[in-house]
């Protein structure tokens, strides 16, 4: 069965279409990996009843769905042990940044724990990783490996956190308490000893270009923004060899810093025997590569033409925020509200800039929730009118045509298969990382191919309404094809799909808000206000009590009933708001409508082309965004249609 190309941009839209809701960051109560949300709509040709959908009641009815497997973390992963240290800063080679750790034990007593979140683990260090079926992961870094069960992985505060003590010690790195809760971590800066590219016919072949640089030993290796930075002493002559491969390098404090191309490298990682960091550069093309982003010009533009762009502090009791906001009338605009996402399928992760800068956004914001672990989406993403992602548990989702002042509301999808017996079973997600027990449905906008994201599975594949065939657990984990009309239907939590090859079943499929059938969908949550009025309740949207109490770093997208407005907000000498206090500072700016969508590390905000805010002070990966792009010319009588329905 032949691949579907990669996800075409701006497509023809489809009609009225179900919705799903978003989901959240790894928790430690999120079981199998923190596998959290899902779904998304039919790519064939089964039926899709168009539905109405009714308008939310709140409280939103939908309590989360019990877990599959139940794991308990050991009794000494709870809380924080006698002696134990923990604090809210890192030091990576003289370089600070906002990041919880904790340390447990000591060398002494052979019981020695240190717990790095896994966004710095790869993001700061270099560390690749792959998760299993059964939400295990396994770390990599310089020959070394590590086997992570979900049992052993823990939650700081909204991240994934895992022991590394001992790969990090086996490679000479070394750590210090310091004061206020910072931890130093030090590695003598290695020596690049030489590069290497692979033969023009092993480039012809692969279309990929593969550069690997051999060093004295493991080195820490920092994805920032738009660049890769190595602590290596560096030569001029290398430089200047890098330079002739058509990477931008310079040597300066932080070791080696290599720009990357627009669309990044399709793999960094790093081996060991000798150490090396490898970069795979898709595309055979030599000479320099420059990433393309707007200009300064552009937005310069844009602000003339009655989109703001504003920093300030609020105060809030005696605690201070720094907000920083972009807001435009829809209606008048000379730019579109789009939903950013990889064009190569829902597995995997970017940077924000990266994002913005291949659908070439003059502004763009972090987007919904992902699993940090997996990869994947937790929560509703629809564009163009078709679902990437499904909503779940009822979350908060906002929903947007062109030139029209969006939606918010509580989005869920209900969905069904019946064949022609009479026999109907309800399907629980559609697209998603979520993973409970049910039917869950994947198209070919999940990706190429669909791989078992929790054990035990078993599908059938649909095309034209017919199973076609059936895989088992096995094949599943190994990877099925996914065609542009086929429709794989999986089974999860002892639940097996019960239709025989050459069964005929229709799909049934319908949001439970109206704002689930527009053009473009985005799910976070909580919701915080809807019509004027706080209506934060994170606990009816599943959200743990721990997430609802910390303070962090926040991404709003929210509404004034006449404009929209895209947020991120910090705090000032303090890790952040909560989400009460977010709803209060968005109630005194004003605001109608607003919905949180993922914050912490993941928080940013891009201007042409700059990351000018980062959530915890580092660029880290993340799933989706949300971007302001100029106006498509083939889009205005959608808009101009969008526009009539809204205008007051």
């Amino acid at each position: 069965m032949p691949h579907p190309p990669p996800r075409a941009r701006r497509g023809a839209v489809t009609g009225p279409g179900a919705t799903q809701l978003s989901g959240g960051r790894w928790r430690a109560l999120l079981l199998l990996g923190g596998a959290l949300f899902g779904g998304a709509l039919c790519a064939g040709s089964l039926f899709v009843a168009p539905g109405a959908g009714a308008q939310n009641r709140w409280p939103p009815p939908v309590p989360p769905p019990p877990a599959l497997e139940p794991q308990r973390l050991p009794r000494r992963f709870v809380g924080l042990a006698a002696g134990a240290n923990a604090g809210g800063r890192l030091e990576i080679n003289g370089r600070q940044q906002t990041a919880r750790w904790e340390q447990r034990g000591s060398t002494g007593r052979g019981d020695l724990e240190l717990w790095l979140p896994l966004e710095v683990l790869e993001g700061q260090l270099g560390f690749t990783s792959r998760s299993s079926p059964q939400g295990g992961l396994e770390l990599e870094w310089f020959g070394r490996t590590l086997l992570v069960p979900v049992g052993a992985q823990r939650s700081l505060d909204d991240e994934v956190a895992v022991d590394v003590s001992r790969m990090l010690l086996d490679a000479g790195v070394s750590w210090q308490l310091q004061d206020r809760g910072t931890l130093r971590l030090e590695l003598p800066a290695a020596s690049l000893e030489q590069i290497r590219v692979s033969s023009p016919g092993a480039v012809a072949s692969s279309g990929v270009r593969r550069v690997v640089l051999d060093l004295s030993g493991p080195a820490f290796v920092r994805r920032d923004s738009g660049a890769l930075q190595i602590a290596l002493h560096s030569t001029p002559a290398q430089l200047a060899q890098l330079q002739s491969l058509g990477l931008q390098a310079r040597s300066g404090g932080n070791g080696l810093t290599i720009a990357l191309p627009a669309s990044g490298p399709g793999a960094v990682l790093t081996l060991g025997g000798p150490a090396r960091v490898v970069l795979d550069l898709a595309g055979a093309a030599q000479g320099p590569v420059r990433a393309t982003v707007p200009s300064t010009a552009q937005l310069q533009a844009l602000l003339n033409k009655g989109i703001t762009v504003e920093r300030q502090v609020r105060a809030l009791g005696n605690r201070r925020m720094l907000l920083n906001s972009v807001r435009l009338d829809p209606r008048r605009s000379p730019v579109e509200l789009r939903l950013l996402t990889r064009t190569e399928g829902m597995e995997g992760l970017t940077s924000l800039p990266q994002l913005a800068g291949q659908e070439q956004a003059l502004v763009a914001i972090n987007g919904g929730f992902f699993n940090r672990v997996r990869r994947l989406p937790l929560g509703a993403l629809k564009d163009d009118g078709r679902w990437l992602s499904g909503p779940i548990l009822n979350r908060g989702a906002v929903g947007w045509q062109d030139g029209a002042v969006p939606q918010f509301g509580w989005l869920s999808l209900s969905e069904w298969v019946s064949d022609d017996r009479g026999r109907r079973l309800p399907v629980t997600a559609l697209n998603s990382g979520y993973v409970q027990r049910g039917l869950a449905r994947y198209t070919a906008e999940w990706g190429r191919s669909y791989r078992a994201i929790s054990g035990g599975e078993s599908a059938l594949l649909l095309n034209s309404n017919m199973v076609r065939q059936q895989f088992n657990s096995a094949q599943l984990e190994q990877g099925i094809p996914i065609g542009p009309e086929d429709v794989l239907l999986v089974g999860r939590g002892g639940v097996v799909p019960p239709w025989e090859i050459g069964s005929r079943l229709s799909l049934n499929s319908q949001p439970t808000h109206p704002l689930g059938q527009s053009r473009s969908v985005l799910g976070g949550g909580p919701l915080l206000l809807l019509n004027g009025r706080t209506v934060l309740n994170g606990s009816a949207e599943g959200f743990s009590a721990a997430f609802l109490q910390q303070g962090a770093p926040r991404t709003v997208i929210a509404s004034d009933g006449a404009q929209i407005w895209l947020l991120t907000l910090q705090g000032i000498e303090h890790a952040g708001p909560t989400l009460r206090e977010t709803a209060l500072l968005l109630q005194q700016l004003g605001l109608r409508d607003a919905l949180n969508l993922d914050g912490g590390s993941s928080t940013g905000l891009v201007l042409s082309g700059t990351l000018s805010v980062q959530g915890r002070g580092v660029a880290a990966r993340i799933h989706n965004g949300l971007g302001l792009v100029p106006r498509d010319p083939s889009r205005a009588s959608d808009a101009r249609e969008a526009t009539t329905a809204s205008s007051p």
